[in-house]
């Protein structure tokens, strides 16, 4: 299957699916791009859980209420409906792949006040 192009996502980051097909449910992988000294808002995935896995750059990322300092290498698990955000504090972008399972859809994506 051939990649898409990256393109910028409602959460605040931007986007390039690498697998995500309802031929293969359980699971799905993007590279995500987040600029510099930008932060993503607030959300929450019903459904589903979600691991970033940071290839490039440092982030603050705060999950249910907790934040905590992430490099290259480190693993995050978020759980299905838990809130979720993550600050990049690089001098250039911050890359890391979200892998999610089941697959991600986007209309388990929810916006959250903060």
């Amino acid at each position: 299957m051939a990649k898409e192009k990256e393109f910028f996502f409602k959460e605040g980051c931007f986007i390039e699916e690498w697998h995500n097909s309802s031929v293969d449910k359980d699971c799905s992988v993007a590279k995500v791009r987040v600029e510099r000294e930008q932060t993503t808002k607030l959300h929450a995935l019903k459904h589903t859980t979600e691991r970033y896995i940071v290839l490039e750059g440092a982030a603050d990322v705060t999950v249910a209420g907790q934040t905590w300092f992430i490099t290259t290498g480190d693993v995050v698990v978020i759980p299905p409906g838990v809130a979720q955000k993550i600050k990049n504090l690089g001098t250039s972008d911050l890359i890391f792949l979200a892998v999610c399972s089941p697959r991600f859809q986007e209309e388990n994506y929810v916006e959250l006040k903060e």
